[in-house]
């Protein structure tokens, strides 16, 4: 898949082009890539997904508190494993916030992107202040010498509505349920920094993930069993969300996996954590050792977890 970013130059050759954020390119999100995708195949067209990068509200309204499902290289991996022939990465600036919607149709989707097709939701308004609707891109449309492929309402809501519960789902812990609306495990990525070694110290070592993207929605606090690829072997493993409240009390909020049955040094690796299900709140404990028990009993429960897994 190419990526290209607005500020180059480069053109494409004819193309199929759908619009929109796509955060977390979940299922409602994956059946209209699908259509754009076949769509293009069918007649000989690039299939492109124009997307905005940072998120209108992070500009417009110096939103530092949006979290998005996705980052944005995470949005890339998912739609180059969808079969997309490109993703158009546009800078949304002030200044673009402010072009006409002829501006936006002539300069993005005619002179850089040459759609001969669009597929857009019923409800898409575009242009400064948003003011041009469907109609408005069909018009051009004619004007310009491309088809405007209208999506229903049933399938634009189906897109609003997964976007909600995913995020609902995140923040409540209930991975289960958001997992099964993305289609796919949701996922932490980051790099491995060194921490106080506290988890090694009471036998459960621990690799602490940095995640340099604030953007980035993170699950409710808790207890996960995860899985990950590290030289291309997938290992398991008990992830906590918290504050290490028993041994450390810490303000700031840590990100820290142990994995089952894996002893090497991992640090300043870049990692991909898959969060399979939460299985408890995180709590301070009275003492080192009733958290030491518990964390067996997490692993025990993991474990277990695991083996059910893998014997599907």
């Amino acid at each position: 898949m190419k990526i290209i970013q607005s500020s180059k130059s480069e053109t494409l050759q004819n193309s199929a082009v759908t619009i929109g954020t796509f955060d977390g390119v979940h299922i409602g999100h994956q059946k209209i890539i699908k259509r754009l995708i076949d769509t293009a195949k069918k007649e000989g067209l690039e299939s492109v997904v124009l997307t905005f990068f940072p998120h209108p509200r992070m500009v417009l309204q110096n939103d530092a508190d949006i979290k998005l499902i996705n980052t944005i290289k995470e949005r890339q991996d998912i739609l180059d494993e969808l079969g997309l022939d490109c993703l158009f990465l546009k800078q949304f600036t002030k200044d673009f916030s402010r072009w006409s919607a002829e501006d936006f149709v002539q300069k993005l989707l005619v002179n850089q992107l040459n759609a001969k097709k669009v597929i857009i939701g019923y409800d898409h308004h575009f242009g400064r202040n948003r003011s041009a609707n469907i109609d408005d891109l069909k018009a051009f449309g004619e004007q310009y010498n491309f088809e405007v492929e209208e999506i229903s309402a049933q399938d634009v809501n189906d897109v609003s509505v997964s976007s909600t519960k995913i995020r609902k789902a995140l923040l409540e812990g209930d991975i289960a349920n958001a997992n099964s609306y993305l289609g796919y495990n949701f996922m932490l990525n980051g790099i491995v920094v060194k921490g106080k070694g506290l988890g090694k110290n009471i036998g459960y070592p621990t690799a602490n993930l940095y995640i340099e993207e604030a953007y980035k929605l993170i699950p409710k606090q808790g207890v996960y069993i995860v899985q990950s690829t590290i030289s291309n072997k997938r290992v398991y493993g008990m992830m906590n969300i918290g504050q290490n409240p028993t041994v450390n009390n810490s303000q700031s909020q840590n990100i820290e996996i142990h994995f089952f049955d894996f002893n090497r040094s991992i640090y300043n690796l870049e990692l991909k954590i898959e969060l399979l299900v939460r299985i408890r709140d995180e709590k301070k404990f009275d003492s080192i050792e009733t958290l030491s028990q518990q964390l067996e009993q997490d692993k025990i429960t993991s474990l277990a977890y695991i083996k059910n897994l893998d014997g599907k």
